[in-house]
């Protein structure tokens, strides 16, 4: 039997590649960032991994900024090191 297709994402800060679900979708809409929890928001679109460090890097890097093509704000950082994975 045949094994079903599993869509794969990259996660942007260590680019490990994982099931989609097991990733974290977050969205830059509205020129507000939030977490996808569906994956089916409008808007750009970045996935990050459950390493805490991955949340905490773009906070203070520019994979993020890059993958959305947008500026994180400071009220962007914040967001992100508030959701941070334990």
């Amino acid at each position: 039997m045949a094994s079903k297709h599993r869509p794969q994402r990259s996660c942007v800060v260590c680019r490990e590649k994982k099931d989609k679900r097991m990733l974290t979708r977050l969205v830059l809409a509205n020129e507000k960032l939030r977490i996808d929890a569906t994956g089916k928001m409008n808007g750009r679109g970045a996935y990050l991994c459950g390493n805490p460090g991955c949340w905490t890097s773009p906070a203070t890097g520019a994979q993020l900024a890059r993958a959305l093509r947008h500026e994180l704000s400071d009220g962007d950082r914040n967001y992100l090191r508030q959701m941070t994975p334990s």
